[in-house]
């Protein structure tokens, strides 16, 4: 099993990091986080940097504090929803600098460069910190992958540079954040072998894949396993934004160890929860049809005396029924959320237990 240290003590790989993109993950505390015995999170440094913003992450010592969580922490450089905002809401441009956006239509325009988002990183407090990269979908025109190419590398080194910089102004570089990089390209192979070249000889602590990692229809893309064999063996390389069980197992199987996505506990918010079909005794069972999911608002389960999953183990397991979910979800009680979500962590995290303890050693 590989370990990676952080500020906040080790993480064991690999690791499932449900999203607490604003400082929390919805419908849960801290405490439920633990009880579903999730190790660490991802937050997300655009919307963190506008609310609560950064000078009150500070008052409080940073996000570990303010949120009361005492494990390792993400945080995603916001590169992703700066993508959203240009392509979808038309609320943003980029260039060579880096990014202008707007929250919303007709308000405040911000910029975010390279060293501003490791500046803000930094106020944050996250034990891992990302470079700001441009990210594309794979069926983006060539011209426009080679640009997101050229300023994500040119946004590395200076984003390294001020990483380097900020580091020499601490008292204590041993509590550094580990900083990572993000290996973009799109479909191309060419663009993403420049891409990752380019950040290995920069360097940083690990990486992640960036852009879209999924064809419409939900499968891996082949370019995936692709950009984790450009990489270091021993590196870690998280798998940004890729949380569907089964790709995430065809991930670990490619060489990604850190893993994060919305699926979880967005599903557990919209009545879908997940089981496991059997108990789990070896690896090769998790390369097949290995869970189910469970829609608890179907009429079946109006009675149903069992536990939503007789193989995880968890508060929601351990103490109610599918007929008691069915019921909360039926009076719009807020409590279903709450039970739901747990349920969801925790079958990712006994994924990962699985994952950790049946892969063969390589």
């Amino acid at each position: 099993m590989k370990i990676l240290q952080t500020n906040h003590g080790p993480l064991k790989l690999p690791v499932f990091l449900p999203d607490a993109t604003r400082g929390i993950v919805r419908a849960v505390d801290t405490q439920d986080l633990e009880e579903a015995k999730i190790e660490a999170l991802v937050v997300n440094t655009l919307h963190l940097a506008s609310k609560p913003g950064t000078t009150t992450l500070a008052t409080h010592g940073g996000i570990h504090t303010f949120m009361d969580w005492k494990g390792p922490i993400i945080s995603d450089s916001g590169g992703f929803q700066l993508f959203s905002m240009i392509n979808e809401s038309k609320m943003g441009s980029i260039n060579p600098k880096g990014f202008i956006y707007q929250h919303e239509k007709g308000g405040k325009k911000n910029k975010l460069t390279p060293e501003k988002c490791i500046q803000l990183q930094f106020s944050i407090g996250a034990d891992i910190i990302y470079c700001l990269d441009y990210c594309t979908h794979p069926d983006m025109d060539l011209s426009l992958q080679k640009t997101s190419v050229e300023y994500t590398i040119n946004w590395a080194k200076k984003c390294k540079k001020e990483y380097d910089r900020l580091l020499s102004e601490k008292k204590d570089d041993s509590k550094r954040p580990l900083l990572f990089g993000v290996v973009q390209g799109g479909n191309s192979k060419e663009l993403r072998k420049q891409c990752a070249e380019a950040l290995l000889e920069i360097g940083f602590d690990g990486f992640g894949y960036g852009g879209w990692p999924i064809d419409k229809d939900g499968v891996l893309l082949d370019m995936v396993s692709y950009v984790a064999e450009l990489l270091p063996k021993e590196l870690p390389k998280h798998a940004l934004g890729i949380g569907k069980p089964e790709n995430l197992v065809a991930a670990f199987e490619a060489g990604y160890d850190i893993f994060d996505c919305v699926i979880p506990t967005r599903d557990a918010r919209h009545k879908r929860l997940y089981a496991f079909n059997e108990p789990i005794t070896s690896y090769a069972q998790l390369k097949s049809d290995f869970y189910s999911y469970i829609y608890i608002q179907d009429e079946k389960y109006i009675k149903d005396s069992r536990p939503i999953d007789e193989v995880s183990d968890c508060l929601t397991n351990e103490r109610y029924s599918r007929s008691y979910l069915t019921h909360l979800f039926s009076i719009n009680d807020h409590l279903a959320y709450r039970l739901a979500t747990i349920h969801n962590l925790r079958f990712y995290t006994k994924m990962m237990e699985y994952l950790r303890e049946l892969a063969p050693a390589t």
